[in-house]
C-alpha cells in the first residue's frame, strides 16, 4: 500500500494546482485522476471553449474586413470540423503541460476513480477494474463539476446535450436552443451564431448574464439580436422531447403563456452539479449542502484531515477560484490550520472575484454590481467610459460597451467595476489588483496611461466617478 503525506482527488485546475503547491511546501504528494490532466477547464471547458470562440472571432473580423478598406475574395465560410479539431489540438496541448508539470514537481500521478474508505485511505479502481489502496495524511477534494440535467431536459448526449457534447458536434446545428443565458449559454450562443446555426437563447431570469450588472446585459443582449440571436427572458422551459431528428421544446414565456418551438439541438446550460457521489464522504460523516462539500475558512471538511476546494465546494464555479483555493489549501496545511493567527497564511478574498465572459463583445466584472451595493444599503459614486469615446477601440473598429467603476461614497473605495467592449477580460485585471490593494478611484485616475490604449479607459472611468473625466 503506498502512503503520502498529501494526496488530492481531481486533476483540474484546483487540485493539480493544490497538488503543485503541496509538493512545494515538503509534502510527499499524489494526485488521482480517472480521466485526463487538467480537468474539465483545461480538457473541456475554459480552454476548447476560448478556441472555438477565437475561430467565431476572427471569422467575424474577416467578414468585416471592407470596413478596414481590406479586400478579401472568394467564399468566406467557416470549416466547422477544422474548428472543432482546432480546439480539441489546443485542449490535449495543454493536458501535456500538466503532465510535464508533475513531472516536474516530482507528483506521483494515479489513474482511476477514487472512492473513501477510512478518513485516512481511499480506494481507486483503474479503467482495468483494478483496484488498489492509497494511504494519506491529509487529502484534498477537488472533483469539480458537471453539467445539470434539468427537470423535463434529459441529457442524452445526442440531441439534448451538455457543455462537453456542445464542443464535438459532428455536424452544425441548423437551429440550436440554449436554455441558460450566463456565462456558458452566452458563448456557446456567440460561437454558434457565427458558425451559422440560427440560435434561441432561452433564460428564467430577467435578464441574460444574470449575475452581471444590468447596463452590461442590455448592452450585450442589443449586440447579440443585431445579430439575430433570439433571446427570450423570463422563460420556464417545461420540458424538451426527441421526436426523430428534431427536439420539440415547451415553455411559458414572460407573460406566463405557453409556447413551443422545434429545434435540431437543445444545450442544457442552466448550472452544474457537483462530482461529490460515488467518492463515500457522506458515509464518512463528511458534512454536505446538497451535494456540495461544507468547508471552513482553511477549506477543512468536517473531518480535519480531508479538505475540499474548487466547484464542488460551495462558491463561484471558477477554474481561477479553484486554483487559489487550492494553494491556499495546501498553505492552511503548513501555515494556518491550527494557527489562526499566523500570518503566513492569507485568506481568499471572495468580495474581489474577477469574473469574465468570451463572447463579443467581451464581459468581465469584479466586486458588487450597481444593484447589489444599492441593495447593501451603500451610497455609491458611478464613473463610465464609453469604447466610443476611445481613440484606440476607434482604431480597432470596436466600440462597442463601457467601462464602468462604483465606488462607495463614504469611503471612497472601488466595490464594483463592469467592462463590456474590446479587451474586458484583460482590463479587468488591473481594476482587480488596485482595489484588492484598496487604491481609491484617484489613484486610477492620477496614475499616467499610455495612449491610444483600451486601459485609458479605466483611468477616465476612475477620474468619471470624481467628476473630473477629460474626454467624455
Amino acid at each position: 500500500m503506498s502512503r503520502y503525506h498529501v494526496v488530492v482527488i481531481g486533476a483540474g485546475p484546483g487540485g493539480y494546482v493544490a497538488a503543485i503547491r503541496a509538493a512545494q511546501l515538503g509534502y510527499s504528494t499524489a494526485i488521482v485522476e480517472r480521466e485526463r490532466l487538467g480537468g474539465i477547464c483545461l480538457n473541456w471547458g475554459c480552454i476548447p471553449t476560448k478556441s472555438l470562440l477565437e475561430s467565431a472571432h476572427r471569422l467575424e473580423d474577416i467578414r468585416q474586413a471592407s470596413d478596414f478598406g481590406l479586400r478579401i475574395s472568394g467564399e468566406i465560410a467557416p470549416d466547422f470540423q477544422a474548428v472543432i479539431q482546432r480546439s480539441r489540438g489546443i485542449a490535449d496541448e495543454m493536458s501535456r503541460g500538466v503532465e510535464y508539470l508533475m513531472k516536474k514537481n516530482k507528483l506521483t500521478v494515479i489513474s482511476g476513480e477514487a472512492r473513501f474508505i477510512d478518513h485516512f485511505k481511499i480506494e481507486v479502481t483503474n479503467g482495468e477494474g483494478e483496484k488498489s489502496e492509497i494511504e494519506a495524511d491529509r487529502f484534498i477534494v477537488a472533483t469539480g463539476a458537471r453539467s445539470r440535467s434539468l427537470p423535463g431536459i434529459p441529457i442524452d448526449g445526442k440531441k439534448i446535450v451538455g457543455y462537453r457534447e456542445a464542443m464535438v458536434q459532428e455536424k452544425l446545428p441548423g437551429r440550436l436552443c440554449i436554455v441558460g443565458a450566463g456565462a456558458i449559454g452566452v458563448e456557446f450562443a456567440d460561437f454558434y451564431t457565427s458558425m451559422g446555426s440560427e440560435v434561441t437563447l432561452l433564460e428564467a431570469m430577467p435578464h441574460i448574464l444574470p449575475l452581471e450588472d444590468e447596463e452590461v446585459a442590455k448592452v450585450l443582449a442589443r449586440s447579440f439580436q443585431k445579430r439575430n440571436i433570439k433571446i427570450q427572458t423570463g422563460v420556464r422551459v417545461q420540458e424538451a422531447q426527441v421526436d426523430g431528428d428534431i427536439v420539440k421544446v415547451k415553455y411559458t414565456d414572460a407573460k406566463s403563456e405557453g409556447q413551443s418551438a422545434e429545434f435540431d439541438l437543445v444545450l442544457s446550460a442552466a448550472g452544474v452539479a457537483a462530482n461529490t457521489d460515488g467518492l463515500g464522504l457522506e458515509e464518512l460523516g463528511v458534512r454536505m449542502s446538497r451535494d456540495r462539500v461544507v468547508v471552513n475558512d482553511h477549506y477543512q471538511t468536517s473531518i480535519a484531515n480531508i479538505y475540499a476546494i474548487g466547484d464542488c465546494i460551495p462558491g463561484p464555479a471558477l477554474a481561477h477560484v479553484a486554483s487559489i483555493e487550492g494553494v491556499r489549501a495546501a498553505e492552511a496545511m503548513k501555515y494556518g490550520a491550527n494557527h489562526e493567527t499566523d500570518t503566513k497564511y492569507e485568506p481568499v478574498n471572495y468580495d474581489l472575484i474577477p469574473s469574465c465572459t468570451y463572447c463579443h463583445p467581451e464581459v468581465a466584472s469584479v466586486g458588487l454590481t450597481e444593484k447589489g451595493a444599492l441593495e447593501k444599503g451603500l451610497e455609491v459614486k458611478i464613473g463610465r467610459f464609453p469604447f466610443t469615446a476611445s481613440g484606440r477601440a476607434k482604431a480597432m473598429g470596436d466600440t462597442t460597451g463601457f467601462i464602468k467603476i462604483i465606488a462607495d461614497e463614504k469611503f471612497g473605495q472601488i466595490v464594483g467595476a463592469h467592462i463590456i467592449g474590446p479587451g474586458a477580460t484583460e482590463l479587468i485585471s488591473e481594476i482587480t489588483l488596485g482595489a484588492s490593494m484598496e487604491l481609491l478611484p484617484e489613484n486610477f485616475a492620477r496614475t499616467v496611461h499610455a495612449h491610444p490604449t483600451l486601459a485609458e479607459g479605466v483611468m477616465e472611468a476612475a477620474a468619471d466617478v470624481l467628476g473630473e473625466a477629460i474626454n467624455i
